[in-house]
């Protein structure tokens, strides 16, 4: 999977947290809220490992 995919997934949990926030919606905004950080923190870490393996790359 690509990291701007993931990143962009975790943009639009993020917005549907704020605009279920916004409306009351506590249980929602706060489930979507836990999916964007999971998958932020996933593309994080996979943004991570490509950079290691792309400098042992060129080496």
């Amino acid at each position: 999977m690509n990291v701007g995919n993931l990143l962009h997934w975790a943009v639009i949990f993020l917005v549907v947290a704020l605009v279920a926030a916004l409306l009351g919606f506590g249980g929602v905004a706060g489930t979507a809220m836990s999916g964007a950080r999971i998958l932020f923190w996933v593309a994080v870490v996979l943004l991570i490992i490509s950079l290691v393996f792309g400098l042992i790359r060129r080496s």
